[in-house]
């Protein structure tokens, strides 16, 4: 790390910069409420952003009147069960599976051959290999010759990867795909409007993903802020984003103003990344696809389209999708807490049942899933401290 660099990332975790903003969010909440505006509700989309919240204990410093809630931004948590027992199919028998150490145990809905997940498959004899990238997947399945599938999860901001190494001809024609790519952007919408549907309290802004906009851009969360009449930021991923990030969506509030605007300034641009979209479109189509717990959404999946269908490891093998909307695990809330509508410690499993050394569900699987990131982490010592500080009147 460049000495710049250092100086950045310790002010974007600077207490006393922390202490500054907080004091400007609990005036702003004051104000919102002198007019009335009670409750303020802002969802974060991407996992990173409910790390970062839960991790450095930033809903301790909210005051009463700002909930903090988390969407479907975790993309292993909404990987449909279809995609992990094709796989675990596949592995049983024979064919090299390579996956994300994050979807290993990802467990499916149905047992496939007396297996949940990919590493109990692997446990009972199936050809299943973690890997750290898909180069290293492409790599392993060239040299073995062996037939082979990638379990490719993930939204925008892994599919240029994808898309690149398929349009050099890299990719050997023994290495299939199993595409699980999710568009961000519809999945916010449908998780946004479903609390509208329930007669819930409404979503006053949204905390758009740093990572996937880089790709994407702020244009898209532009588009469908001003369609649903909200205010949304791009977010960065440190503490003082996340607070800076806060302000300005409550102030966007008091000004009544709707759209996006960009903190991650550092790195996201209004129209993205022109090359990496240029790769997505020429490699995937865009299709209705499913997401587990939030069922199906139009225009929110990638497909491998054109002369790279012949990668498609669901026409190659015969693979079929469910069609109908899955049914959660029994007595898993994790669709209620993907879309924002539930805490994972309102599910009678977390911390039981279901824990990050033995998940039951899906968002106790990765780093990023919300479930897992609440059983691990606490408040954190920053927050408490700026907390301190705000209590004191300091």
């Amino acid at each position: 790390m460049q000495p710049a660099e250092r100086d950045l990332s310790s002010l974007l975790r600077s207490e006393e910069l922390a202490q500054r903003i907080a004091k400007l969010v609990h005036r702003l909440a004051s104000e919102l409420a002198q007019r009335g505006r009670k409750t303020v509700k802002l969802m974060n989309f991407c996992g990173t952003h409910e790390w970062t919240t839960v991790h450095y204990g930033i809903r301790s410093l909210m005051p009463p009147t700002v909930e903090l809630v988390a969407g479907p931004g975790c993309p292993v948590c909404i990987t449909p069960s279809y995609c992990v027992e094709n796989a675990i199919e596949l592995a049983l028998d024979g064919v090299t599976v390579y996956t994300f150490g994050d979807a290993y145990k990802l467990p499916a809905v149905r047992r496939v051959r007396g297996a949940r997940s990919l590493a109990e498959a692997k446990a009972q004899g199936g050809n299943v290999k973690v890997v750290y990238s898909f180069l290293d997947a492409v790599k392993h399945a060239r040299a073995s010759g062996r037939e082979s599938v990638f379990l490719a999860i993930g939204f925008e901001t892994t599919a240029p990867s994808y898309a690149l190494s398929l349009s050099r001809g890299d990719v050997p024609s023994n290495l299939k795909l199993l595409t699980a790519l999710r568009l961000t952007p519809p999945a916010a919408r449908h998780a946004i409007l479903a609390t509208i549907e329930r007669g819930l309290e409404p979503v006053s802004g949204i905390i758009a993903p740093g990572h996937v906009s880089t790709i994407v851009g702020a244009e898209p969360w532009d588009r469908l802020a001003k369609e649903l009449k909200l205010p949304a930021v791009v977010s960065g991923f440190e503490p003082v984003d996340l607070l800076v990030s806060i302000s300005i969506l409550l102030e966007m509030i008091l000004g009544g103003v709707s759209g996006a605007r960009i903190e991650y300034t550092r790195l996201v641009t209004w129209n993205g990344n022109a090359l990496a979209k240029k790769l997505i479109g020429e490699v995937f189509e865009t299709v209705d696809s499913h997401w587990r717990g939030l069922g199906l959404i139009a225009a929110s999946g990638l497909e491998l389209g054109g002369p790279y269908k012949a990668y498609d490891a669901y026409d190659a093998y015969g693979l079929k999708k469910v069609e109908e909307r899955e049914d959660s695990l029994s007595g898993c809330k994790c669709p209620e807490v993907i879309m924002g509508l539930a805490k994972p410690i309102e599910c009678p499993l977390f911390m039981k049942v279901c824990t990050p050394s033995k998940p039951y569900g899906p968002c106790m699987v990765s780093s990023e899933g919300t479930c897992a990131i609440w059983a691990r982490f606490g408040g954190g010592g920053l927050a408490d401290k700026v907390a301190a500080t705000l209590e004191l009147g300091g």
